[in-house]
């Protein structure tokens, strides 16, 4: 589904990604984990096409094509989801406004009208009953006033409705308490198929207790430097990412 080849990439002239190689399949969760400054959410923007972002060599093969020079706007309407640390407010749109206007826009773009009102109506009713959304959380402006919960939340809520083939969650655990870990958490689980794939970017091991990943990557100064399974994020929590730094400098 995303193969990931030689990405050298930075912003302002500053370098940050030094060579990722990187190949995710339809069916796998993979969790990037690594210090501050490591360039995890420098991947996610890149692979999501954020502008400020230059890409100076490598490739990103999205279902076998090439998506460097689309727009963010394009990837999503290919379905690639962003879920964003942390979440902008807007103040007067209503989640289910502007959940319905996301949708036609990726319809438009696919060739298609508009979702029959009933039709959305319909899958709102079944994915917000599946997340354990009550309604009148719909009908709040998007992120305004909302916890570091219900804002996480909402998101998984947006990736329930689009239901993207690839998910990027960039640190989704930042900020939340048990409970509201475990409520995205099991929204994740939730939505999990053989037909997408989740790219989960966290620092800490506890979110990969909820979410099982598959695959961990380890990374460090812009390179991928370790990976393995979900065991290798309980090594990393015992013995901290100094120990993944002294192994790549023997």
């Amino acid at each position: 589904m995303l193969e990931i080849k030689n990405l050298n990439a930075g912003i302002e002239d500053k370098d940050i990604l030094r060579g990722i190689d990187l190949k995710v399949n339809a069916g796998e969760v993979h969790a990037i984990m690594g210090p501050n400054g490591s360039g995890k959410s420098t991947l996610s923007s890149v692979i999501a096409g954020k502008e400020e972002y230059e890409v100076t060599d490598g490739d990103i093969l999205f279902e076998g094509e090439s998506i460097l020079e689309m727009d963010a706007d394009e990837r999503a309407h290919k379905g690639v989801f962003l879920s964003f640390q942390y979440p902008v407010e807007i103040p007067g749109v209503s989640v289910t406004n502007f959940i319905k206007t996301a949708i036609n826009q990726t319809r438009k773009a696919k060739g298609l009208e508009d979702m029959p009102a009933s039709e959305m109506l319909k899958k709102i009713r079944e994915k917000s009953e599946l997340l354990e959304i009550d309604r009148k959380f719909l009908s709040r402006s998007l992120n305004e006033g909302f916890s570091g919960g219900e804002k996480k939340r909402n998101e998984i809520f947006q990736m329930a409705m689009l239901e993207p083939k690839l998910a990027i969650l960039d640190e989704t655990d930042s900020g939340l308490d048990i409970d509201a870990l475990r409520i995205v958490s099991n929204g994740v689980n939730k939505l999990r198929s053989s037909d997408n794939a989740v790219i989960v970017i966290t620092h800490y091991q506890r979110l990969l207790e909820y979410i099982v990943p598959d695959f961990v990557h380890v990374l460090v100064n812009g390179k991928i430097v370790k990976s393995g399974g979900k065991e290798l994020a309980l090594e990393l929590e015992e013995k901290g990412y100094d120990w993944v730094k002294a192994e790549t400098t023997v």
